[in-house]
């Protein structure tokens, strides 16, 4: 059996498969996030919900042949990695398991562990390739001064465009009107309260004011429009980076697969971000979710390759 954990911020999945791929239990458990609720209630959510998943399975731990944990920030500061590396380590022998970036169970979810690129735009946006056993990450570098393309990214820049629509510097136009009723405001310069003084700039609120971009494009609005083919330029950007990282010549055709919120807006986001690809790809939907995408990595790092299901 092989154990697959998808951490993340605001919650963490964890599945149970067998050799032939089947499920024979799920669990969701709370913030993966050591930035937001510290190494030790990680660890105890870890623990915990292991011992649940295998209650739930008719499972014990000596039937697990190997398991592999995506962690939110995992590779984003050095001095952290030994922590990180530790946390399974009252559940599991250390050679029974394995750590790294929550991204790399969207790329093995999407692609079924096969050599190409996975690109993610949820709250954040960031992409992990591999081709030949060589890997590559690119983007991540969190909302202050990165993550374009993102469900964040898109919001802010939604937001700037309701300031300056407000201030005369661009056409008044559907956008302002639209974000305006979503968020209650009875003037406008009451944005900045709510957003950092009651919403304390809340990474995943201001994320969410992305639908409102996508609504307003879908009506036509011109601003939004450029938001989102702005933001698929960027997707791409990350792309190709990948791309040249992990060694795809210029004649290779790379699988590419996609993942997370922001794409659930169809060809408002496919679109530019399919337009904007300088390389040869075969874009397809991803097979399987993320958590899936962690055991089947788990089996790929035992030696056990690909399982069918």
């Amino acid at each position: 059996m092989y154990i697959g954990v998808d951490g993340g911020g605001t919650k963490t999945a964890f599945v149970l498969l067998n050799n032939q791929g089947e499920i024979l239990a799920r669990h969701q458990g709370q913030s993966c996030s050591y930035l937001t609720v510290g190494i030790d209630q990680v660890r105890s959510m870890l623990e915990n919900g292991i011992e649940i998943l295998l209650n739930n399975g008719n499972a014990n731990i000596s039937d697990i042949k190997y398991a592999f944990f995506g962690i939110p920030c995992y590779g984003e500061d050095q001095n952290m990695l030994e922590t990180l590396n530790q946390l399974p380590s009252s559940i599991f022998d250390r050679d029974k398991y394995s750590c790294d970036n929550d991204t790399v169970c969207g790329w093995a979810g999407s692609l079924a562990g096969q050599d190409g690129i996975n690109i993610i735009s949820g709250t954040g946006s960031i992409s992990y390739g591999e081709n030949n056993g060589k890997s590559a990450r690119c983007g991540g570098w969190g909302e202050i001064f990165g993550d374009e393309g993102s469900g964040h990214w898109i919001a802010r820049e939604g937001l700037n465009i309701y300031t300056k629509m407000s201030d005369g510097r661009l056409k008044m136009g559907l956008l302002h009107q639209m974000i305006k009723q979503k968020l209650a405001l009875s003037y406008d310069l009451d944005l900045p309260g709510l957003i950092l003084d009651e919403w304390k700039g809340s990474r995943r609120k201001i994320a969410a004011l992305s639908t409102v971009v996508f609504d307003a494009a879908h009506a036509g609005d011109e601003e939004a429009i450029n938001i989102l083919e702005r933001a698929g330029y960027e997707l791409a950007q990350i792309v190709e980076a990948t791309r040249q990282k992990i060694g795809f010549d210029e004649n290779t055709t790379v699988k590419l697969s996609y993942s997370g919120g922001v794409f659930n807006a169809g060809k408002l986001i496919l679109d530019p971000f399919k337009k904007a690809l300088k390389s040869d790809y075969t874009l397809l939907e991803p097979r399987f979710s993320p958590v899936i995408g962690a055991a089947l990595y788990a089996a790929k790092l035992d030696g056990a390759g690909m399982i069918k299901r």
